[in-house]
């Protein structure tokens, strides 16, 4: 389409009213660009402007000397520990505050007592015809697992240094000890706790740990595996921020801790392998010669030894313990610890090499029953150190001497250098084990997430409970990036932007900055979504050097610190040199998506201004325009007109058009020239010269969330072009904006493709094609099914047939 570009020059438009707080009072502007400071908390000597820790940056210390007995047979725990608190902050503290995570099981605890129900029973006055709700038989079992185990701490003695009770009181997942004195600055407190707990069984109660029953072993009664976390009292965080992080654990939001030094005890049966957070210091008690050999050559082995084969492993099912070990771990400087124990262990091991870090070796190891398989054997260990080689390369070294994978009734979870993975093998009728492509990427993807995890937030220590993307986000975005740099080519569940489209679209969500609990769809709003942003962050807005030069200064700063939402947003715009804060508000504080609508392009030529050109361009223009209807049905049935009929009635208008030209037109065009000043003349006289091709594009952002505009250009002589356009276009109108395009004479556009590439989570690709395109899809056939009804059985027919039987040896016998 052509439309003629009148008028040929440059306004210059001055910007409009300032801004005065935070309040929009005339008009319907909505600014788009408005700065996150009225949002964030100001900066202080903790936490400075630039988004690293200040001067007076300060954090708390937790030590535990535990001992913890594994009673295997009535699947129950009890420790007894020593915690030393250090007050590292600048506040004189009257009490302290534990978690006791295993409350969270209790009957009558919060997050038990709000469970909801999602299936609605349907009334109706007939109630045979009423939708019968449906209950799930996982959710049977869990109930009868509640019903019939009393979970939860049973904490029997608290005392300080000198066995003094001291006095506790406790709110449901917490528990606040009362000092006999306060608790100066720069001051330690020591104090005991006894406790034991009743384990879940994980499988039924869903609890991010617990133990599994293997019933069909050889061994009599069957054999069980323990994974073992959240299994003691640990101290709540104290920050700068909040004070007292006494938010009670419900179940979603996870754990915000303080770091510490651990050494722990295990006490298992001695038939038991044991896997921890932390190393093992005393190998010589625990393990056999061949065992100790054999970790000594995996260190540096190019790939994992057994420490425990398959067929040990497999004899050691079958046995009974003859008493108990004591394994013995110390770890340093870590915020949690956990274990995992049970005599069906496979173990293999292999060092991770990082010249030049604190660990130059680091041992990765993998523990995993018979029913993991070759599919464990082939891709667990390899899987955590190319982890640790993407991630240190992201970040930092890996900062502890032990990264292990653990294959257990938990899907994925994550703590300080040990993690449980779930996937399996399936046992076939002929012995073999196979698994799917599903379970393949399962157990190479959650290993790279939970491995981690070690990273972000065991080391960036960010608040979980708080909130849950700035662990659960930036590692998905990370272990996406290790995906990818693993094998591209597997079907990764993967947390891209094109994939976020449905939930962005949908109405059941929350912004990404809401506290953890309230989260409506954690899966999209916590990981999916803040992992899209940051691939598009890193892709697309600032590019992969700057990005990749900040997010890796935020891990170095916030390395075993405790950073917040701003310290990262500051840090990231601070690092990179880029203004971020419309991009921080759109993604995480609001629930706009991303829909950039390529509503219409013009193509216009330039005016000449000289009439002999400019008029006969029109002419042609009307020339080129159908032939009215009417006029064509008539010469095509052969009428003549009344002025072919009558030639003589012509005159001068018959000679000459409405674009005919006369010196009036061209005494015109002379003065126009005439009026130019010599900068302008040349400036038109060029532009007349060159006869380029302009086009006028004009956008809608139907989504709310502004973007940059990314736009794929292919021309008429096969050629293409690919334009970015960055999202301040949109700062003066965040709904619609039009843009110029000029281009060489003859070079000109076929079509246009907004977002060709998919990187931006553009929710509507259809209106991303001008001209728009037809639309590419499938459709399937299907053979209808007749409705069941109760009436519409023939029971004539159905009373006749026999019953199926189970029995073997009964149908042998028939």
């Amino acid at each position: 389409m052509r439309i003629i570009l009148a008028t040929l020059g440059m306004a210059f438009m001055l910007g409009g009213a300032s801004a005065q707080g935070i309040q929009q009072t005339k008009g319907d502007f909505e600014d788009k660009f408005r700065q996150l400071d009225e949002v964030l908390p100001s900066p202080n000597v903790y936490r400075n402007a630039a988004g690293e820790p200040g001067h007076q940056y300060w954090q708390q210390q937790a030590d535990y000397d535990i001992d913890v007995t594994l009673d295997e047979d009535g699947r129950r725990i009890e420790g007894r520990q020593t915690i030393t608190y250090t007050n590292n902050s600048p506040d004189t503290l009257r009490y302290i505050w534990l978690q006791l995570d295993q409350n969270r099981y209790a009957k009558d605890s919060i997050a038990e007592m709000t469970r909801t129900f999602s299936a609605k029973p349907q009334g109706s006055v007939n109630q045979r015809a009423a939708k019968t709700p449906r209950l799930s038989l996982s959710t049977l079992r869990r109930e009868q697992s509640m019903a019939d185990h009393e979970y939860g701490f049973d904490v029997t003695r608290v005392a300080d240094a000198r066995g003094n009770g001291l006095p506790t009181t406790t709110v449901g997942t917490l528990m606040r000890i009362d000092l006999a004195r306060p608790l100066a600055p720069g001051k330690s407190f020591s104090f005991q706790m006894d406790w034991e707990y009743q384990i879940v069984e994980e499988n039924a109660v869903r609890a991010r740990a617990g133990y599994e029953h293997f019933p069909d072993d050889e061994r009599e009664g069957g054999n069980d595996l323990f994974l073992i976390a959240q299994w003691y009292p640990r101290l709540v965080a104290y920050s700068d921020y909040e004070g007292w992080h006494n938010k009670e654990f419900l179940g979603s939001g996870e754990f915000t801790l303080e770091f510490g030094d651990y050494d722990v005890e295990i006490t298992v049966p001695d038939d038991h392998i044991v896997s921890s957070t932390g190393v093992l210091a005393n190998p010589r008690e625990v393990l056999t010669a061949t065992q100790r050999a054999r970790l000594e050559r995996a260190a540096d082995a190019d790939r994992p030894v057994f420490v425990v084969t398959p067929e040990e492993a497999l004899a050691n099912e079958s046995s009974n313990p003859s008493g108990t070990k004591t394994w013995k771990f110390e770890a340093e400087n870590v915020r949690d610890f956990a274990w995992a124990s049970s005599r069906k262990f496979i173990w293999d091991a292999q060092g991770h090499k990082q010249p030049g870090a604190e660990y130059e070796t680091v041992m990765a190891m993998s523990f995993w029953p018979k029913e993991g398989g070759d599919l464990w054997k082939k891709y667990s260990t390899p899987s955590v150190i190319h982890t640790m080689d993407v991630y240190s390369r992201m970040s930092f070294d890996y900062p502890y001497p032990t990264s292990q994978s653990v294959n257990g009734p938990v899907g994925g979870m994550e703590y300080p250098m040990i993690t449980f993975n779930g996937p399996r093998t399936t046992l076939q009728d002929d012995g073999r084990r196979t698994y799917t492509m599903a379970e393949k990427v399962f157990l190479v993807g959650v290993i790279i997430h939970e491995v981690g995890h070690i990273y972000f937030p065991m080391v960036v220590n960010s608040d979980e409970r708080q909130w849950t993307w700035m662990d659960e986000g930036l590692n998905s975005f990370m272990d996406s990036v290790a995906g990818y740099e693993w094998d591209p080519d597997m079907p990764w569940t993967r947390s891209i932007p094109r994939d976020l489209v449905p939930y962005m679209t949908s109405s059941n969500q929350v912004p990404i900055m809401t506290q953890s609990d309230s989260v409506l769809q954690l899966g999209p709003n916590a990981y999916g979504k803040p992992s899209a942003a940051l691939h598009i962050l890193r892709e697309t807005i600032l590019g992969r050097e700057k990005f990749d030069f900040a997010f890796k200064e935020y891990a170095r700063r916030w390395k075993f610190k405790r950073p917040t939402p701003s310290d990262f947003f500051r840090t990231m715009e601070e690092a990179s040199g880029v203004d971020l804060d419309w991009f921080w508000r759109g993604w995480f504080y609001t629930t706009d998506h991303v829909d950039i609508s390529l509503d219409r392009v013009f193509h216009l030529e330039l005016n000449t201004e000289d009439p002999d050109i400019d008029y006969q361009r029109l002419r042609d223009d009307l020339a080129s325009e159908p032939e009215p209807i009417g006029a064509r049905l008539n010469r095509e049935e052969g009428m003549q007109t009344w002025v072919e009929r009558f030639p003589d009635i012509r005159d001068y208008y018959d000679e000459n058009d409405v674009y005919t030209v006369t010196n009036v037109e061209r005494n015109k065009y002379q003065d126009f020239l005439t009026g130019l000043d010599d900068i302008e003349r040349r400036v038109f006289e060029r532009a007349v010269a060159e006869d380029a091709e302009y086009y006028a594009l004009e956008f809608s952002n139907i989504g709310g969330l502004v973007m940059p505009i990314i736009l794929g250009l292919e021309f008429t002589d096969g050629t293409t072009e690919r334009m970015y356009i960055p999202a301040e276009i949109w700062r003066k109108n965040p709904h619609t904006v039009s843009k110029l395009l000029t281009f060489p004479k003859g070079k000109e556009l076929q079509q246009i493709i907004v977002d060709p590439d998919w990187e931006t989570a553009d929710a509507d690709l259809e209106n991303n094609y001008y001209p728009r395109r037809i639309t590419p899809s499938r459709i399937e056939t299907f053979k209808s099914k007749r409705a069941f009804s109760f009436s519409g059985r023939d029971i004539m027919q159905d009373s006749t047939v026999e019953l199926d039987t189970d029995d073997e040896e009964t149908v042998a016998e028939e």
